[in-house]
């Protein structure tokens, strides 16, 4: 048996649940970098190591390694009798879910299985985010109630990679124009997706909007940004180091939005984050506020250089944006 999840917390509570056969942690935050379409598992995989390595997220020899072992492990899945998915509601987890049965779907399985969990919510546990709030218990219950992966579910998220990987993002929303219920989590998934492209008022990510909002109330620290941010998501789906990497990147460019108080510049955690990390402070500079206030335009201000999924926005104007309900496309 091969048990595939998100992550190292949930592959240990399988282990610790005590199931047979193989565990294998995904590992890839896919709505960061890119993500571009018509590569192998192989050729996409050396470009997201590239680009984790690029973050400061992880050791050249050891990310390579790790994708290496993991895609291995995945090509060798018909020498098991059962492929066991689990995975959560929210956007991390969905993209990583959607990789894998694109992956898997036309290709010849022999006798192995496919079975799905995929869950949004758990008795006693309110709010829910992750199965890594369950214990080993918890998690053995939803073992017997995996369902085996319909034909459906398998083209649903064969073309919703498809439509995540496009170099036009409007294929996405294409996509939730049809039936997409095969996979329950999906269209919240991809809509949060859609508000992470800049909006049409201010030229930010959902995710910036909330982190200068953070700011602009008084939350000032990292951790307190972080819990700020997290608080103001349906679905929780992004960590706190992704999350301090915006913050970063919030701090520099042509018109810095965001500065530390006292001029230093905004340091990330090499390991594990020092007292001096969590007691920086910061603040909204004036172009800050004039973005947050909706007066200027991020884009406009600092050009863009970002990639989500398999749209790549470059220069002084982001030829996509989100209007709050649908994508604009920039002339």
């Amino acid at each position: 048996m091969l048990h595939i999840t998100n992550g190292d917390s949930a592959a240990d509570l399988i282990k610790d649940a005590v199931f047979s056969g193989q565990i294998l942690a995904w590992r890839d935050v896919l709505h960061e970098g890119p993500v571009p379409a018509g590569l192998s598992l192989t050729q996409l995989s050396d470009l997201r190591a590239q680009f984790i390595v690029a973050q400061g997220w992880g050791e050249v020899h050891s990310v390579k390694a790790s994708f290496a072992e993991r895609d291995e492990a995945l090509a060798r899945f018909r020498e098991h009798e059962e492929i066991v998915l689990w995975f959560e509601h929210d956007l991390y987890d969905q993209l990583q879910l959607i990789q894998l049965l694109g992956w898997l779907f036309g290709r010849e399985r022999g006798a192995t299985r496919i079975s799905l969990i995929c869950i949004g919510e758990y008795p006693g546990i309110h709010p829910f985010h992750a199965l890594g709030q369950l214990n080993a218990n918890q998690m053995a219950s939803l073992f017997p109630v995996r369902h085996a992966v319909t034909h459906k579910e398998l083209k649903t998220g064969f073309l919703a990679w498809q439509a995540f990987t496009a170099p036009d993002p409007t294929e996405i929303e294409k996509l939730l124009a049809t039936n997409t219920s095969a996979l329950p989590f999906l269209r919240a998934a991809l809509l949060r997706h859609l508000q992470q492209f800049p909006a049409t008022s201010n030229g930010l990510a959902r995710t910036e909007k909330q982190i200068l909002a953070a700011v602009a109330a008084g939350q000032q620290t990292p951790g307190e940004i972080f819990l700020y941010d997290k608080a103001q998501e349906e679905h929780v789906f992004m960590g706190d180091w992704t999350l301090w990497t915006y913050v970063k990147r919030l701090c520099e460019g042509i018109e810095p939005l965001l500065e530390v108080t006292g001029g230093t510049q905004f340091s990330l955690p090499l390991d594990d984050p020092s007292p001096e990390f969590w007691q920086q402070k910061l603040s909204l500079t004036e172009a800050g506020e004039a973005v947050h206030s909706g007066e200027f335009d991020a884009v406009e201000l600092n050009g863009i250089d970002r990639w989500l999924g398999g749209v790549h926005l470059q220069g002084a104007k982001a030829a996509w944006r989100w209007d709050g309900f649908k994508l604009v496309g920039s002339s």
